[in-house]
């Protein structure tokens, strides 16, 4: 259990996952059955996904992660959906949210925005909706209540791999692979780290090693962290009662850089006006 009664919800036909409309309304149906839940899906496209594509199903559970609390930074009108609240969540990941009583109106509006991403290519902002045939635009969607409102973040989602990042242009970059490699599922996108368990050992045996001064790259648990491990000398003074400590936050400051890693839209000015672009496609 990764969180407070953590559940998976089971289509009961054999299908494949599929982000479409109809995912959008089973979101809807599920928080409005169980209001104090929320639910969500990984995306639907491989190195996205985070996920067996090869079954529908969802994630839910009664806990507020990090995301659902970070607020709108830059409120948006959609064009005909005047009557749903949207914005720009202040997130590493790239979010759009919408809110409103309607859940019929967002789930329309979440399918526009959906259709209009799957399509959406923005070479200045290194965004290709395929490249030889290949789909890359995806969602990763969640659904909650707010009171009577629902709301919906949507994470907009591109799997995209180059020469110089093979395993995904929007995924942990290779410098953090030593502390996680593995794809950006639902969970981690709303805050939660979900580490590989080999860490345990390593980040104990790493803090053993530097409080002994001992050559990090003579031992096979803590050579793929060294180069970190030696970063963090030059800015911390490690000491027994402290090790642990500033290890762990640090590891939560690798785990930050993984999301930013995998934010298609980079926080930043140029980042930013290159996810307004995207707004005003959909506007069109």
């Amino acid at each position: 259990m990764y969180y407070n009664e953590h559940c998976i919800v089971f289509n009961a036909e054999h299908t494949p996952m599929k982000i479409d409309k109809a995912a959008f309304l089973k979101l809807f149906d599920f928080v409005t059955q169980f209001p104090h839940y929320f639910v969500g899906s990984n995306a639907d496209l491989p190195i996205v996904g985070g996920s067996i594509l090869s079954h529908d199903h969802f994630q839910g559970g009664h806990y507020e992660f990090a995301m659902a609390k970070a607020p709108v930074e830059t409120p948006v009108v959609f064009r005909g959906y005047e009557d749903v609240e949207a914005g720009l969540v202040k997130w590493p990941m790239s979010v759009i949210r919408l809110t409103g009583p309607d859940r019929f109106r967002l789930a329309d509006l979440a399918d526009r925005i959906l259709g209009c991403w799957r399509g959406y290519s923005d070479e200045a902002a290194l965004i290709f909706a395929e490249t030889g045939g290949e789909p890359h635009n995806t969602i990763t969607p969640i659904a909650r209540r707010r009171g009577e409102n629902y709301q919906l973040d949507l994470v907009l989602r591109n799997n995209l791999t180059t020469e110089e990042y093979p395993l995904g242009l929007y995924h942990p970059h290779q410098n953090l692979h030593h502390i996680k490699k593995e794809n950006i599922g639902l969970i981690e996108v709303m805050g939660l780290a979900v580490l590989p368990s080999r860490l345990k050992t390593e980040l104990e045996e790493l803090r053993r090693a530097i409080l002994a001064g001992e050559d990090l790259r003579e031992n096979p648990l803590t050579a793929s962290h060294a180069d970190w491990a030696e970063e963090l000398q030059r800015r911390h003074v490690f000491t027994e009662e402290n090790a642990a400590g500033i290890l762990r936050q640090e590891v939560g400051a690798v785990f930050m850089q993984v999301l930013t890693d995998a934010g298609v839209y980079k926080r930043d000015q140029a980042g930013k006006a290159a996810f307004l672009r995207f707004v005003e496609a959909v506007n069109r």
